[in-house]
């Protein structure tokens, strides 16, 4: 029995991850070794930022990179910063779904291997372990989309009555 197949129908969706990478990393120790010989808790600030860009028609690169500085006082301890990439396959994605996978599903799929890397980095400088928290990628997109349509709303020009 023959199967029917309407011509209309769209091909399936594809979503794929074809590569995960470290892009690039950095760590400075810039007031070793005197610096060590401090007693006080250090604080740690860190900083997260996800960028995507479309590499060929339906192959995108999304990075996440993180910041992490951690000070004694006003001395600096250290500062890593890494980032990780993922090239992913998408095609097919409803234009409705499209940014969302783009800005939470595939930083989500990223950043376990970005933690790893960043977590090694401080590790090798002989300092207690400093693992990045987990990430609400789902929140921090909707935050930029709310910053971007506040961002339009001030951008428009005033309607004259």
């Amino acid at each position: 029995m023959a199967e029917n197949v309407s011509p209309s129908s769209a091909p399936p969706a594809v979503f794929q991850l074809q590569r995960i990478y470290l892009k690039d990393a950095s760590l400075e120790l810039p007031n070793a070794p005197q610096i060590f010989l401090e007693q006080t808790a250090p604080q740690v600030d860190v900083q997260l930022e996800v960028s995507n860009s479309r590499v060929l028609d339906g192959i995108y690169e999304v990075v996440v990179r993180a910041t992490t500085t951690a000070k004694v006082g006003d001395k600096v301890l250290f500062l890593v910063e890494g980032k990780q990439a993922g090239i992913f396959e998408m095609r097919g994605i409803p234009n409705e779904q499209f940014e969302a996978i783009l800005g939470i599903v595939c930083p989500g799929i990223i950043y376990p291997y970005l933690r790893a890397n960043v977590a090694d980095l401080i590790n090798r400088t002989g300092l207690p372990s400093i693992h990045l928290a987990e990430i609400n990628f789902e929140a921090m997109y909707q935050q930029r989309l709310a910053q971007q349509q506040q961002g339009l709303a001030a951008a428009a020009p005033a309607t004259k009555q």
